[in-house]
């Protein structure tokens, strides 16, 4: 029996080295505690109420001066499909290096609308801002219609 006894003592051992070594395992994976993240306690919002400043002001007064009526011209010509009638002057908004395009309101009627004009000008028409209409400068008075039939 010795030969049992110590074949028994040997598992014995074997077993208590093995849970030995199974604890020491276990802990080194054991994880270390990590500290708690402290986080800084927000203090609540005051709303403070303001009052908006109110400035009164006096109502506006109207003006004696009317404003000036609108100035149109209308051009009474057939220029063709794909060309648009530009007009050049003197008035308030117009000049006589660049031309400002009318509106076409038929095949043969082309106008424009000008604001602010107090005083007569003279103008002229152009088809596509190149072509001058033929003759002397037609002029247009404040606040009037003025209907031409240009010559090219």
């Amino acid at each position: 029996m010795k030969k049992t006894t110590i074949a028994a003592a040997k598992k014995v051992a074997k077993k208590a080295v093995k849970k030995a070594a199974v604890k020491k395992v276990a802990a080194k994976k054991a994880p270390a505690k990590k500290a708690a993240k402290k986080v800084a306690a927000v203090a609540p919002i005051k709303e403070v109420a303001k009052k908006a400043a109110v400035k009164k002001t006096a109502p506006k007064k109207k003006s004696a001066k009317k404003a000036a009526p609108k100035t149109t011209i209308v051009a009474n010509v057939d220029i063709g499909f794909g060309n648009t009638l530009y007009l050049r002057g003197s008035a308030n908004g117009l000049s006589w290096s660049e031309g400002v395009p009318m509106d076409c309101k038929t095949d043969a009627s082309w106008s424009i609308d000008i604001a602010g004009v107090t005083t007569a000008f003279e103008f002229k028409v152009l088809i596509n801002d190149e072509y001058w209409n033929a003759g002397y400068n037609d002029v247009a008075e404040p606040g009037v219609v003025t209907d031409i039939t240009p010559v090219f």
